[in-house]
C-alpha cells in the first residue's frame, strides 16, 4: 500500500520533473513527495475514522465524569483522553479552558494538555512503521506518564492559585456546579449514520485545514535534513550520545512548532543521519509540546509563575526522557 507514495513520488521526481537519480536535491524532492502525499492521505483517513467513532462523544459528560473521579483514575482518563484527540499543543488550549470552567482540577487538565500533543492516532501509525510496536508502546506509555506525572505535581503544589483571576474564578464556580450536578445523568443523543457522517466530514475538513501547512513545514524540514544536510553533519554537532546532546536538542526544538504529524518526518530523517533515538526523540517532543506558540495562548490563563513551572517540567521531562532512551535504545 505504502509503496503507491513511493512510485509517485519516483515519477513526479525523475520521469515528469527530470532530475537525476542519487542526487541531494532530487532525494529531498523524493522525500518531500513521499512523505506529504503518505501523511495528507494518513491523516484523512484516521481522522474521518476516528471522527466516526467519537461522533456521538457528549464532551459534557466526558467533564462532569472525569471531575467525579478520584485524582489517580482522574489522571489516567486526562491523560488517556488527550492520547486519544487529534489535538496540536494549541488547539488543545480551548478544551483546557472548557475543562477549567467545569471545575475538573488543574491536574487532570494539564494531564490531557500535556499528552494530547504528544500522542494522536497518525504520529502512533507513523512510529509503528518507522520504529516497530515496541518503541511506539513505550513512546506512548511515556507520553501519557509524562502528562499524568506532571499532573499530580501541579496538584500537589496547589498550582490553581497561579491561574489568572478569571480562570481561577471559572474553576471555583465549575466546581461548585459540578457539586450540585454530580447525582444528575446526561444523556447523549443518538446519531443516525448520516449525521455521523456529516459530523465526522466536517471534522476531518476542520482538522486537516488546521494541520495540513503545518505537515508541509514538517515534511519540508525533514527533506532539507534528509537531501542537504551532509552525512555525519547532526552526529557531530549534537554528539553521538554525549549527555549534553540532550537538552541541546531540547532547546534547539523549543523556538521550532509542529504537532506529533508532522514531526514524524523530522525524527525519521534526524534518526536516518545518525542522531542517537533518545536525542531525537528529546527534540520532537519539545518541537511539539513546549513551543512558542502554545506559552503564548497558555500566558492568557496562567501567570508567569505558573507558565515557568510547566515549561520547567516538560524541559526536565524530555531530557530524562532523551537519556532514557539512549541508553535503553540499542536493546529496542
Amino acid at each position: 500500500m505504502l509503496q503507491i507514495f513511493s512510485d509517485l513520488a519516483g515519477w513526479l521526481t525523475f520521469d515528469l520533473m527530470g532530475l537525476e537519480p542519487n542526487t541531494k536535491l532530487a532525494d529531498a524532492i523524493h522525500f518531500f513527495i513521499e512523505d506529504t502525499t503518505k501523511i495528507f492521505a494518513l491523516l484523512l483517513l484516521m481522522i474521518y475514522g476516528i471522527a466516526l467513532v467519537r461522533a456521538s462523544l457528549n464532551v459534557e459528560r466526558v467533564r462532569d465524569y472525569l471531575a467525579g473521579k478520584n485524582r489517580f483514575v482522574g489522571y489516567v482518563m486526562g491523560s488517556g483522553f488527550g492520547a486519544v484527540t487529534p489535538f496540536c499543543s494549541c488547539s488543545s488550549i480551548p478544551v483546557f479552558l472548557g475543562f477549567t470552567s467545569a471545575g475538573i482540577p488543574v491536574g487532570i487538565t494539564m494531564a490531557f494538555l500535556i499528552t494530547s500533543p504528544l500522542i494522536n492516532e497518525v504520529a502512533v501509525l507513523l512510529l509503528v512503521s518507522l520504529l516497530g510496536w515496541q518503541f511506539t508502546v513505550i513512546y506512548v506509555l511515556v507520553g501519557m506518564s509524562v502528562g499524568m506525572l506532571a499532573g499530580a505535581f501541579l496538584d500537589t503544589i496547589r498550582a490553581e492559585r497561579w491561574l489568572q483571576s478569571f480562570a481561577a474564578k471559572a474553576l471555583e464556580q465549575g466546581k461548585a456546579q459540578a457539586s450540585h450536578d454530580n447525582s444528575e445523568s446526561m444523556t447523549s443523543t443518538s446519531m443516525t449514520l448520516t449525521e455521523r457522517h456529516e459530523f465526522a466530514k466536517g471534522e476531518t475538513l476542520e482538522i486537516f485545514g488546521r494541520v495540513w501547512k503545518w505537515v508541509i513545514i514538517g515534511v519540508g524540514l525533514g527533506a532539507a535534513l534528509h537531501g542537504f544536510v551532509p552525512d555525519g553533519w547532526i552526529e557531530a554537532h549534537l554528539g553521538d550520545g554525549q549527555w549534553w546532546s540532550v537538552p541541546a536538542a531540547v532547546l534547539i526544538g523549543i523556538p521550532l512548532y509542529s504537532n506529533a504529524t508532522g514531526v514524524i518526518p523530522i525524527m525519521e530523517s534526524l534518526i536516518t543521519n545518525g542522531l542517537p533515538v533518545g536525542t531525537t526523540l528529546a527534540f520532537c517532543m519539545a518541537t511539539v509540546a513546549a513551543s512558542f506558540p502554545e506559552f503564548i495562548l497558555l500566558k492568557q490563563v496562567m501567570q508567569w509563575r505558573l507558565l515557568a513551572i510547566v515549561f520547567a517540567i516538560l524541559l526536565i521531562s524530555f531530557t530524562l526522557i532523551g537519556w532514557i532512551f539512549n541508553a535503553i535504545g540499542p536493546l529496542l
